[in-house]
């Protein structure tokens, strides 16, 4: 937000999801040792994040971040090695 008045020249057009998705604690079944509360920032930052145009030009994403901000728990990456070292790599990616 700070930079917005140079917006144009910091565009990712080709912009991807990183990490562990909202819909993935389910898909899943991420135990509940794996799952973590989202802080009243990470709900502050959701709630932005929502409103924003690449946000809303991905209707994936928008519903990823209604359910987020609807259960208000969120998982890191790392979670899925709960399920074995190389679930990552072998199940999760491909």
């Amino acid at each position: 937000k700070n930079m917005s008045y140079d917006s144009a020249h910091l565009t990712t057009p080709d912009i991807k999801w990183l990490g562990i998705r909202p819909t993935d604690l389910n898909r899943y079944n991420l135990p509940d040792q794996c799952r973590l509360d989202m802080t009243d920032a990470d709900i502050k930052t959701g709630q932005s994040m929502i409103e924003e145009e690449f946000i809303k030009a991905n209707p994936k994403w928008v519903k990823e971040m209604e359910i987020m901000l609807k259960t208000k728990q969120k998982a890191e990456i790392q979670a899925l090695s709960s399920f074995g070292f190389q679930y990552i790599s072998e199940e999760y990616l491909p």
